[in-house]
């Protein structure tokens, strides 16, 4: 398993929720698990096993989270990943208006 890929935490799963406007019960059908199962897990009350923790992975990053490994010395997290259609309408508003020029504005 890549870092890309670790396994999910507790605390992942719940800012990942929060993150994505995403209830447990939402959570829970997408992932095929039971909302109790979610609740425990969020609030380290259980474990569940490796095959529960990728599928809520999976379902969430269909819900629009992007886990963040350790790669660089960051800590481990969780953002929202935007697709290739949000970033190109960014892109296209960050380049919106040409190069800036001088400003008249007196000092």
């Amino acid at each position: 398993m890549s870092a890309n890929d670790a396994v999910l935490t507790g605390a992942q799963c719940r800012a990942a929720r929060a993150l994505t406007d995403v209830t447990r019960e939402m959570l829970a059908e997408r992932a095929g698990v039971d909302g109790g199962t979610i609740r425990d897990f969020e609030r380290k009350l259980s474990e569940p096993d490796d095959r529960v923790r990728a599928g809520l992975r999976v379902a969430l990053e269909g819900f629009g989270a992007l886990f963040l490994s350790d790669d660089h010395g960051g800590g481990r997290g969780v953002r929202l990943k935007f697709s290739a259609n949000e970033a190109a309408r960014i892109d296209n508003l960050e380049n919106e208006g040409g190069p800036a020029g001088e400003d008249d504005v007196a000092g």
